[in-house]
């Protein structure tokens, strides 16, 4: 009896440790370094969630028709680490995102740097580390 309790604690640990190594997936699993979009909108709704935050925005583009879009940035501590903070964004607010498209073409991107309308530029804090070596040569 004390084997199985011990094999059910072990096996259940395996499960959540692996889903939460899928959670947090490293940048050149999902994102693609040479899709760098630049995404001018409003947000629409704010995720402050581990182990990535996200921003939605709905970019109105060169046709005139609106897409929504996703980005997403780092932890909700690296976030505010960086001065990006829950009562700095609003729903509403007009927002511009340098980042990263998904590999799979869908309206999702990993955020490099978000810059506001007042001119402040201010990092996503996300893992795209690669992508921001890749983008300085």
């Amino acid at each position: 009896m004390l084997r199985t309790k011990r094999t059910v604690i072990l096996l259940g640990f395996f499960f959540l440790s692996a889903a939460a190594a899928w959670a947090h997936h490293a940048f050149s699993a999902e994102f693609d370094a040479n899709k760098r979009v630049m995404l001018q909108g409003k947000i629409t709704l704010l995720e402050w969630i581990n182990p990535h935050s996200w921003i939605h925005m709905d970019v109105k583009g060169a046709d005139g028709k609106i897409s929504s879009w996703r980005i997403e940035g780092g932890s909700p501590n690296a976030l505010i680490s960086q001065g990006v903070t829950k009562s700095l964004l609003t729903i509403g607010m007009e927002i511009v995102v340098d980042g990263y498209q998904a590999k799979n073409g869908t309206n999702t991107a990993n955020g490099r740097d978000i810059t506001l309308a007042d001119g402040r530029k201010l990092s996503l804090s996300s893992s795209n580390t690669a992508a921001d070596d890749k983008s300085q040569k």
